[in-house]
């Protein structure tokens, strides 16, 4: 099983969205989600560039040849294996459908805007619904997630257990450590229970953040 990837690319494609990456004298072909694809575009890697890839890999009885899906990020590649537990949604479908950037999808999910889930490609109405139903309030940290130039840094001194485990949680979607903690402080004040748990928590720091888009 392939989980992570780092060589050189050999060539790169727009559509499909595909890269071939060189590691260790193997050439790996690469699926890459519309929003992956120019992602790298923007930071003007191209054939001849060293990257480093998160890797889904997928093959089944029915699928036999492998199918490797590539991101930047592990957040990304994590919301990709939250997004194909949906009913009727599997790894081509999924991969297809990021057009758009994982958070700008996961504020969809979370703020119900199934208008915004249609545009993505492949996804119906029916399909819309059910992306929601299964993942509204598991996808809040990720809509929160900073793109382009996300950047791992480093860790906070420790807190106390779920408030910790929020501002640290921001840190690694991109948000600076001070930042991060006045995020979760104004949402514990404004939702007290919600430092009981991590989910309710990430939630009210993503209402307060959409709010503050409007």
């Amino acid at each position: 099983m392939i989980n992570y990837l780092t060589g050189t690319i050999r060539s790169l494609t727009r559509e499909p969205g595909r890269a071939v990456v060189v590691a260790g004298g193997v050439g790996y072909e690469v699926s890459l989600p519309a929003y992956v694809y120019q992602s790298l575009a923007n930071d003007g890697i191209k054939a001849g560039s060293e990257i480093e890839l998160e890797i889904y890999y997928h093959v089944t009885e029915r699928q036999p040849r492998p199918m490797l899906v590539g991101f930047r990020h592990p957040s990304e590649k994590a919301f990709f294996e939250q997004l194909i537990q949906v009913e009727g949604i599997g790894p081509a479908k999924a991969a297809a459908a990021l057009v758009f950037p994982v958070s700008t999808i996961a504020a969809a999910i979370e703020t119900e805007d199934l208008g915004s889930l249609q545009r993505l490609p492949g996804i119906g109405s029916r399909a819309a619904q059910k992306i929601v139903a299964t993942l509204r309030g598991k996808v809040a940290a990720t809509a929160l997630l900073q793109d382009l130039g996300v950047s791992e840094q480093g860790r906070t001194t420790p807190l106390s257990d779920v408030r910790s485990e929020a501002v640290e949680a921001l840190v690694t979607l991109g948000y600076r450590p001070t930042e991060a903690q006045d995020k979760v402080d104004d949402a514990i004040r404004r939702s007290p229970t919600a430092v009981d748990d991590l989910q309710d928590l990430m939630r009210e720091v993503f209402r307060a953040h959409v709010s503050q888009q409007e």
